[in-house]
């Protein structure tokens, strides 16, 4: 499409992460008005970390519209844009399920498989989506705390969670973990995230091996610049004036255009795809 929003952007930059869909300026599309499902998930149960707002989103409404039953994870303060989410889901006359609460915790991890199971019955399709970034401009700005933070969102929250999914998942089940271009060519601002999104790359890779004799199968997403809340929330202004800008196609991606990829790895069109890495970067080579 040629008609999405280009840099530079007037958006308010917001002071608390992940940050707020209402609160963006343009509004990000997750396909609210363009996704149309053709039943290739009916009947399946998916569970999306991260789910209330930007590609979380886009994959919950594109998974309802598809035929599946969603329930979502989300930080307890985005009550409001989990909400909406649940909304467009129930649109879609499939069930959603509302999971608060901070996936740094091992005991909220075991809650959210525990409340999915006990909602639904088993997980068909985990999406391991949910991450914490912020950008500095120097290692010595980079605090302790923050760098165990960042890997405990981000690697440790995917490690607890499929560990605890798989003994609900059956023949056929998916892991979808959402890993950034950034785990193939690094940034020196985020160096945390970075080394995280490589840790779920390689940690995705090896329970692909490991799980082949059950029939489950495991794969990553690297999208390049994506147009979400986190972004005003945890990068400098000059920055999100100009996000996307310096790609190929010039502008950031919307959550709505990383929606076919989640798709079409938790079908089971994609039985013979595991430990692949799909990239959605707006032209950004991935090798």
């Amino acid at each position: 499409m040629t008609d999405r929003p280009t840099p530079p952007f007037d958006t308010r930059m917001q002071d608390r992460i992940p940050g707020q869909t209402s609160q963006m300026t343009p509004k990000p599309d997750h396909g609210e008005a363009s996704y149309k499902g053709s039943g290739r998930l009916a009947g399946k149960i998916a569970l999306i970390t991260g789910g209330d707002s930007g590609i979380g989103r886009a994959v919950a409404i594109a998974y309802a519209r598809e035929g599946a039953d969603v329930a979502i994870s989300y930080l307890p303060e985005e009550q409001d844009d989990a909400q909406e989410t649940a909304t467009w889901i129930e649109k879609a006359g499939r069930r959603a399920l509302l999971l608060p609460g901070d996936l740094k915790s091992r005991d909220i991890c075991d809650s959210i498989i525990q409340k999915t199971v006990q909602e639904f019955g088993r997980i068909d399709i985990l999406v391991n989506n949910a991450a914490f970034q912020i950008e500095r401009d120097a290692i010595d700005e980079v605090s302790d705390d923050e760098w165990d933070e960042t890997f405990a969102t981000n690697s440790g929250a995917v490690f607890r969670l499929t560990k605890r999914a798989i003994p609900h998942m059956k023949n056929g089940g998916a892991f979808i973990h959402t890993i950034s271009v950034n785990a193939d060519s690094p940034k020196p601002k985020l160096l945390a995230y970075s080394a995280t999104k490589s840790a779920i790359q390689n940690f995705s890779g090896g329970i692909a091996q490991l799980l082949a004799e059950k029939g489950i199968r495991s794969n990553t997403v690297a999208p390049g610049p994506i147009w979400t809340p986190l972004i005003p929330a945890t990068m400098g202004a000059d920055h999100v004036h100009e996000f996307g800008a310096d790609g190929p196609i010039k502008r950031p991606g919307q959550p709505a255009e990383l929606a076919a990829p989640y798709v079409m790895l938790a079908s089971d069109e994609a039985s013979y795809i595991s430990g692949a890495n799909i990239a959605v970067t707006g032209g950004v080579p991935v090798l």
